[in-house]
């Protein structure tokens, strides 16, 4: 396996350039990859629901971040959770709670 030196100029390398994607292991190394090809992939429509219900949740997430007195109640939330606010923001949106709504 070829070991990469990279000079002070270059710290971190991370995203997609062309057909390689840059990214870091859970060690902290690099790896490289070539850019998976989903183009002929055929979605289930089970899989295309949940892709609709997370783009839902998405956008949940962001517009309850956006709102100061609901950001405050997740990132209360997330410290005790120990996680970031966007991911309790969007659990809250798949177990039904709405704090957008209650407003």
């Amino acid at each position: 396996m070829p070991r990469v030196r990279l000079s002070p100029l270059v710290e971190e390398i991370h995203g997609t350039l062309y057909d390689v994607v840059f990214k870091k292991s859970p060690k902290g190394n690099l790896i490289v990859t070539k850019r998976p090809d989903m183009s002929r992939v055929k979605w289930s429509n089970a899989q295309k629901k949940q892709r609709q219900r997370m783009a839902k949740a998405s956008k949940y997430a962001k517009a309850a971040l956006a709102d100061p007195q609901v950001r405050a109640i997740y990132e209360q939330r997330a410290a005790i959770e120990e996680k970031r606010p966007y991911y309790v923001a969007l659990s809250d949106y798949f177990q039904g709670r709405d704090l957008l709504a209650k407003e």
